[in-house]
């Protein structure tokens, strides 16, 4: 084992977890993990510390927020209430809104069921990337993050390591070529990889400790 391999091994076992994993959701190719996964991405993309949005989507969950119909059904305030509850309170009114709104599209277009936004795009990531943005509150950021979490049970858009990821990588002195980045990491998830490249590209410490322990 080379020296780069040693880095992302070390850098896997101690943050080869996903987002979607840390937030609570087990993703599956169905209706309710991917929504949540959806609202995970939009909390994530916004300038706020992981964390809070993590522990926001888990608040979203337990107020029952956790499809697109009871998102849309609920009033302004009831979304607004959940958000505090998460901690997210910079945002908490616009977001508020847009999670409304973003459910109300999804309902409409695609029948509450992501898959069939997949369907639309037809294999096409840059297709995908470009649905995705439709949302309200999903930008480039948020389709990344998405595209990032989602391609281990969507496996057309694997690997995804956007700029983000690369930039972890660049921290860690590693190539920025996706598929040698997964010819390093093995038989790991892509999306497991991602998550964990974005944790070092955030906080420089992760970096350090991976490169420091792999000698």
């Amino acid at each position: 084992m080379d020296r780069q391999e040693r880095v992302v091994r070390e850098l896997l076992d101690a943050h080869g977890r996903t987002y979607a994993d840390e937030a609570g959701i087990p993703l599956k190719d169905t209706p309710q993990p991917l929504y949540r996964l959806l609202v995970l991405a939009h909390l994530l993309s916004a300038r706020i510390r992981g964390s809070i949005a993590l522990a926001t989507a888990r608040a979203l969950h337990e107020a029952g927020l956790r499809d697109p119909r009871r998102m849309a059904e609920a009033d302004w305030q009831e979304r607004v209430d959940a958000l505090g509850r998460g901690g997210y309170r910079r945002y908490d009114e616009r977001t508020a809104t847009q999670l409304g709104e973003a459910a109300e599209l999804l309902n409409e277009r695609w029948g509450g069921d992501l898959r069939r936004l997949r369907r639309e795009a037809d294999g096409k990531v840059s297709e995908l990337r470009h649905l995705l943005q439709e949302f309200p509150g999903i930008g480039p950021a948020g389709a990344d993050i998405f595209l990032r979490e989602v391609q281990g049970v969507w496996p057309e858009a694997a690997p995804y390591l956007d700029a983000k990821a690369l930039q972890g990588a660049e921290r860690l002195k590693l190539p920025k070529d996706p598929g040698r980045l997964t010819e390093l990491a093995g038989r790991t998830d892509p999306a497991v990889l991602a998550a964990a490249l974005v944790r070092a590209a955030v906080d420089k410490d992760v970096a350090e400790d991976a490169r420091r322990r792999a000698g």
